[in-house]
């Protein structure tokens, strides 16, 4: 129980507001980054491609919150937050994240639809149910509350509409449609926390 004027160790303390994790430790940044096509999501790649890592300050060393693939764009938090990240990746938390699926062979139709929103068996499993909606033709949005190995593309591909171009256009409440791909800022206190109640609270709906 906290008391008023209490003392607390910035690098070890846990601190909740509402059984909301709130970061305390001034060394701990939260960066926002549009990542390009084409790019690897990871600190370093023995064969030489361009990762993450290069987009954004060297110091303090951070490491990105989940992964895209090399051919997936879009939204990406990287932070040396160790705690908020096992927040956002546990399996546990289903934190909600939101892509735009370019996919060959026009429109999926409806039964197709209907089984992405349902949930298609891939080779570790049933998907959970995810919402999708046709944005126009042969593009989709699909919010899925999962972190599987490119599990938008394998979904398309079960249903036989391979995927020719995919955007993550939002991680739980953060959405940032001013970020070229390539560009990155530094998340507010308010979005951190944002963050860490979508960890912890119910599924967000799509």
């Amino acid at each position: 129980m906290a008391s008023l004027g209490r003392r607390i160790d910035p690098a070890t303390a846990r601190v909740e507001v509402d059984g909301v994790l709130v970061p305390v430790a001034p060394d701990l940044v939260y960066y926002l980054l549009n990542k390009p096509d084409d790019v690897i999501t990871t600190a370093d790649d023995p064969q030489g491609r361009p990762t993450v890592m290069a987009l954004v300050p060297a110091e303090p060393r951070v490491f990105a919150v989940g992964r895209l693939d090399r051919h997936t764009e879009g939204l990406l938090v990287l932070t040396n937050d160790g705690a908020l990240a096992q927040l956002l990746t546990h399996p546990s938390h289903g934190v909600a994240k939101e892509y735009v699926a370019e996919v060959a062979g026009g429109t999926p139709a409806p039964g197709a639809l209907r089984a992405l929103r349902e949930g298609v068996e891939l080779t570790d499993g049933l998907t959970a149910p995810a919402e999708v909606g046709v944005l126009a033709p042969g593009v989709l949005r699909i919010v899925i509350h999962e972190g599987r190995n490119r599990q938008v593309r394998r979904m398309c591909d079960a249903i036989g509409h391979r995927v020719l171009r995919l955007v993550r256009t939002r991680i739980g409440p953060l959405r940032d449609t001013t970020l070229r791909p390539g560009e990155w800022r530094a998340l507010g206190p308010d979005e951190v926390r944002a963050l860490a109640a979508a960890a912890t609270g119910p599924p967000q709906a799509g």
